[in-house]
């Protein structure tokens, strides 16, 4: 199995990049190859300056982070949750790399589309310090179906499995470890 581990935190010494290398580790003792994209490491602009009106060339880093989406059976997206989605770094990045004609593509003519990234799975991995159930309750877990749903099913992918890891602000370092722990545990199950 190919994974493509995807780090959505843009500074790289956060507890996502922690969770991430957690998971690398877990599944490296696996028959699998993985490759990793960091968004804090990795040089492009967020903005797509146009739309859809006009194409933005990608810079080098978003080919390469092309080829390994093309590459990859499995990706693992790592991120926390701010202000109920993803940070502005990762939606930049989705809105910049899966483009019509590498992730999908309109039929000509109609409002249907082909999912061309369709046969890959993803894990999702969030860390946020709202509580589980307020944001399955209050916030019907708006970030986690906009991740599934409209970005990475709507390209094909898919099943989309998410681990919730909240309460990481407040959190003790005993806390910290066993989340540590348990993201390697899903490595180690390719999870």
């Amino acid at each position: 199995m190919n994974i493509l581990v995807i780090i959505g935190h843009p500074d790289p010494e956060s507890y996502c990049s922690a969770l991430a290398h957690a998971y690398m580790k877990g599944a490296a003792g696996k028959a699998a190859q993985i490759r990793t994209i960091d968004l804090s490491q990795i040089a492009f602009d967020p903005n797509l300056k146009y739309g859809y009106r006009k194409r933005t060339e990608l810079e080098d880093d978003l080919k390469e982070a092309q080829d390994l989406i093309r590459w990859a059976d499995h990706l693992v997206i790592v991120y926390p949750i701010w202000w109920g989605t993803m940070p502005a770094i990762l939606k930049g990045f989705f809105d910049r790399v899966l483009l019509s004609g590498f992730a999908y593509k309109y039929r000509e003519g109609s409002s249907l589309w082909d999912k061309l990234l369709t046969g890959k799975t993803a894990h999702v991995i969030v860390t946020m310090d709202t509580p589980s159930w307020y944001n399955r309750l209050i916030y019907w877990q708006a970030g986690h179906l906009v991740m599934k749903r409209n970005i990475l099913k709507f390209c094909g992918i898919k099943p989309v499995k998410v681990t919730e890891i909240s309460g990481v602000n407040a959190s003790a370092e005993e806390k910290r470890k066993m989340w540590l722990e348990k993201v390697k545990q899903l490595g180690e199950r390719l999870a």
